[in-house]
């Protein structure tokens, strides 16, 4: 599972819910690459991850894809 968790920040999910915000981070992060990131970017797209699974969302490709568009790119 992706260091999405480091951004709960008090939340609490069930495990379903935190498996697939992890694959979701997981996902988003391998699509943006390794190279020349600044930490923010993970940051966002992990609030962004949380913002959404509070609102119900459990698909880890529709949570990813959240991630992506909240910083501008697009998941592949």
């Amino acid at each position: 599972m992706g260091s999405v968790v480091s951004y709960f920040n008090g939340s609490v999910f069930d495990p379903q819910a935190t498996h697939a915000m992890g694959e979701a981070f997981d996902l988003a992060c391998s699509n943006i690459g390794t190279g020349g990131q600044p930490e923010i970017v993970k940051e966002i797209m992990a609030a962004r991850i949380i913002q959404a699974a509070t609102n119900g969302e459990r698909d880890p490709h529709r949570l990813a894809a959240k991630a992506m568009d909240s910083v501008g790119l697009h998941l592949s």
